[in-house]
């Protein structure tokens, strides 16, 4: 059984081997793995042992049992759609709403091929529970730490129809009142249960805290990083653009604010016997900031423009009402534009006046002719570098290309440059986050 396994694994770069076969077998010969939900926690817990394996992991696992080969670049979403085996699963739907809506379908499929070994014979609204579950419950329940509970799900409790934001709010009010672990229930984070916070339970759309998921149901996971199973250095596009994003989110928000501590959630969750309660710490920290200057004015940076503004206006909420956007035409001189066509003048002297801790992403190609890059726009780079210390420059031309280009030379070693793929932003954000001296 599954004699072809390691090597197809191993040719997405993983370790396997006869002794995951045999891990595997025992898995199965204790009752362990009975569904394709089972088979891939089991495999993910033998294969994987690093983050950066799970994109491979997944491309592996879905590649081998369900047939569908999502290549570099493509998302898990196109490379479902194009599938033999949604093909087939599509022919079997007999819910018309489902079929109507691409993306409706493919998380329906995902959640019925992720699906744990719970015999689910009934999906209840999650709203009602939610509607007439109390958040200040005393939490009365003094079970023995070392207590197991075994109880079979035979439901699952749908909370897709609330927002993230509103199962945040609720789970840090449960878990100021809650004291022990639990199991089983709908209401406390715990574990096996159908609750909207815990893990190992049948709650989809809810938020699971550490431990195994019960099967991709899960809207938030608090102990894992994303995943993007695209080309991390290819130019950003509409497939890539979320891979982007969530490195754009790893800039240091810097303001006093409230974080989840994972490492902490994680640790005293351990010693409290598998009652992962969210540790919250205070983060003292500047304020975000960011001003974003975009070059719209050639024929050969129209192809990027778009998909840079479609980035960042997926970044407003983040950053609220401190993002701004400017444009320029090939290089900056003394003055930028509020509008994309360009006719609102904004001077560098107004630039230069807002707050220094401002985080600045200049985008262009760089390429122009060498007289353009005059005097007058090399001093506005060395002004806005020495205003704002946390400026990096993204270009949308190949990096190998940089060399050949005067233009980009100089500009490259004014500013900081990052080609503009998920792996160069990562990298941009990785130089915005390093602690510098405004003083310097």
């Amino acid at each position: 059984m599954f004699e072809t396994l390691p090597e197809n694994f191993r040719s997405f770069g993983l370790h396997a081997d006869v002794r995951t076969l045999l891990i595997l077998r025992k898995a199965i010969e204790k009752n362990l793995v009975r569904t394709i939900g089972d088979l891939h926690n089991v495999l993910k817990n033998i294969i994987v042992k690093e983050p950066r394996q799970i994109g491979p992991f997944t491309q592996a696992f879905y590649a081998y049992f369900l047939e569908i080969d999502i290549k570099q670049g493509q998302n898990l979403q196109d490379a479902i759609l194009r599938s033999e085996t949604f093909r087939q699963w599509r022919t079997k739907q007999e819910d018309q709403e489902i079929l109507n809506d691409e993306e409706l379908a493919v998380n329906t499929f995902l959640d019925e091929i992720h699906l744990s070994s719970y015999d689910i014979q009934k999906v209840i609204d999650g709203q009602e529970i939610w509607d007439k579950d109390n958040p200040n419950l005393v939490d009365q329940d003094a079970q023995d730490e070392n207590q197991t509970e075994a109880k079979k799900l035979d439901r699952m409790a749908d909370y897709s129809k609330l927002s993230l934001e509103e199962l945040l709010e609720r789970m840090k009010q449960v878990a100021k009142n809650q004291k022990t672990k639990h199991s089983g229930g709908s209401h406390w984070i715990g574990t096996g249960g159908i609750s909207p916070y815990g893990h190992g339970g049948a709650a989809k759309g809810g938020i699971r805290v550490a431990g195994a998921g019960g099967g991709k149901m899960a809207r938030a996971v608090l102990s894992d990083k994303n995943y993007y199973p695209v080309d991390q250095d290819t130019l950003i596009n509409d497939n890539s653009i979320d891979a982007a994003l969530a490195s754009l989110k790893g800039i240091v928000e810097e303001s006093a604010q409230e974080s989840l501590d994972i490492k902490e959630t994680i640790k005293l969750g351990l010693k409290r016997g598998g009652l992962f309660i969210p540790e919250i710490r205070s983060v003292q920290q500047e304020k975000l900031q960011v001003l974003l200057f975009i070059d719209n004015g050639g024929y050969s940076m129209s192809a990027y423009v778009k998909i840079v503004q479609q980035l960042f206006k997926k970044m407003k909420t983040r950053f609220a009402h401190d993002l701004e956007t400017f444009y320029f035409h090939n290089t900056i001189y003394d003055k930028v534009y509020a509008d994309a066509k360009r006719t609102q003048p904004v001077s560098l002297k107004q630039i230069l006046a807002k707050d220094p801790n401002y985080k600045i992403f200049i985008m262009g190609d760089a390429s122009m002719a060498d007289y353009e890059l005059n005097q007058i726009s090399i001093k506005t780079y060395q002004s806005l570098i020495s205003k704002f210390k946390k400026t990096v420059w993204l270009n949308p031309e190949p990096e190998k290309y940089w060399a050949y280009t005067t233009t980009i030379q100089v500009i490259k070693k004014l500013i900081p440059m990052f080609p503009m793929t998920p792996r160069g932003i990562e990298n941009a954000v990785k130089e915005i986050n390093k602690k510098k001296s405004l003083s310097s």
